[in-house]
Formats: C-alpha cells, structure tokens, sequence
C-alpha cells in the first residue's frame, strides 16, 4: 500500500499537538513539492521593473525569451530595401511636351541635389534616335540645381489615334555618387555600374496647345529659365586681374600714366628751347 507524504509525516495518535505538527511543517511541505507560483510573478514584477526603468536583460539559453537573429539577416533586409534618393526632380515623375506633330518640341525638368557629396547624373530613353537631352548628363554639387532640356521629334498619329493620351516613349535618370568635383564622363556610368541607382522612370505627356493650362504655362517658364542659364554658360568669364595682350605685355592704368608724363615732358623741353 502506497504511502502519501501526509501520512509519513502524520503522526501516530490523534493528540492535542497534531495541529501544531502540521501547522510548523507547511512551509517544508511546499518547498518539497511544485514551487509557488508567487516566486514566478514576482520573477516577472522585476524583470517587468527592469523594463520600465530602460534595463533589457539579454535572453539567456534555455530561459525560454527568443533567440537572437543571425547578423546576416540584417545585411539581407538592407540590401532589400530601395536605395535612397539622390536628386530631387520636378516634374517628379512625367516629362510634358507640347503637342505638335511633325515639328521638334521641348521639355524641361529640374534637377537638384539633395544629398550631401557630388552626384553625378545620366539621362536615358527608349527613343534615342527621336530624343535628345541638354545636358546628357553633369556633376551637381551639393545642394546646386539644374535645368536640363530635353528634346523631341513628334510624329504624324497612324490610324487617328488619340497621341495625347498614349505614349510609350520613356526616359530614366541615373545617379551615382562620385568623390568631388571633376569633369563629367558617360564612362563614369559604366565604370561603376553597382553604384548607379536608377532615380525615376519619367513617361512622356503631351499638352494640347491649343487649350493651354497650368502645366504648360510651367513649362514655358522652366523653358526659358534653362535657356538664360545656357547663355549664361556662354559668356566668358570677367577678368578682373590686368589685360594679358600677348606673353610678358601687361597694359595697366600705370603704364598708359608713365607714357602721358613722357609726352609731357617732351612737350615741356621743346616749350623751353
């Protein structure tokens, strides 16, 4: 016949002292057994304590928290995730023509540096022998802005269709980041293909002339801020130092004093003979 823990300790008569036996031998009792749940909510109060004052306690093996996450998980997510932008483009993603079949026409897009190092960019389309663009590509310094011109020919409709609702001409900007300020290249690009980041895809619009609207007016105003920039281009620079006539030969303000104050005294030594 089994004997129960209670009975062991249980003693042999049913005398006055029984209770008090059983009284002092609680707590043993507990302690031989399955451990109190008190102990576990107050494991947890502390660590819950721990938390709210900002103290994170790493999750030891075998305690049951979750295990910590292989660092090559964090190297994957970043690769996932979309590189960040470089330029800042206005129109931010179309490119507006005015539409007039048979002639050349012209866009304009804003382009500005946003990041924080030299930033090279490269224009590209799926008509190139239609398309052009003014500049194909710069170096942009932090912070500066350009407009470039962008240029094409618009074709005669086939089969009446509606050319201001559908075209599939498109143009990509690509960005990629170079050490400082240097001369542009289109090698740059193919150099360094892993560092180029597509910017955005822009797809052609047509404006309709003959209804002008606020994306038309714009565009004429970005037209012809990119044309004052490009004569400004032009002009060669001031000089503010002496005139250079040829090697060794600077005419200055002094030179045409020194060559009056020689007629003069000429002038004077004839007055005197």
């Amino acid at each position: 016949m089994a004997i129960s823990g209670d009975e062991r300790y249980a003693p042999a008569a049913d005398s006055g002292g029984g209770k008090l036996w059983n009284l002092c031998r609680m707590p043993f009792r507990q302690a031989s057994g399955a451990p109190a749940p008190a102990s576990s909510s107050s494991s947890s109060g502390i660590h819950h304590s721990a938390g709210r004052y900002g103290v994170h306690e790493a999750p030891v093996a075998g305690d049951g928290g979750p295990p910590a996450a292989p660092a090559g998980i964090s190297t994957v997510a970043k690769s996932l995730l979309p590189a960040r932008r470089r330029l800042r483009l206005d129109p931010s993603n179309k490119l507006y023509f005015p539409y007039e079949p048979g002639k050349q026409v012209k866009s304009a897009i804003r382009i500005k540096n946003t990041s924080k190092s030299h930033v090279a960019f490269k224009f590209q389309t799926t008509a190139p022998k239609s398309c052009f663009m003014r500049p194909p590509g710069a170096i942009l310094a932090p912070g500066e802005t350009i407009i470039a011109t962008v240029f094409k020919f618009v074709e005669h409709p086939e089969n009446n269709e509606n050319v201001l609702q559908k075209c599939k001409v498109k143009f990509k900007i690509l960005s990629l980041k170079v050490k400082g300020p240097m001369e542009y290249a289109p090698e740059l690009f193919d150099e360094q293909k892993d560092q180029a980041v597509v910017e955005k895809i822009l797809r052609v619009v047509f404006l309709d002339v003959q209804n002008p609207g606020p994306q038309l007016e714009k565009l004429n105003t970005q037209l012809a801020e990119a044309e004052a920039a490009l004569e400004a281009r032009k002009k060669p620079p001031e000089e503010n130092g002496p005139k250079i006539v040829g090697e060794g030969l600077v005419i200055d303000e002094w030179k045409e004093r020194r060559e009056r104050y020689l007629a003069q005294q000429q002038v004077e030594a004839v007055d005197s003979v």
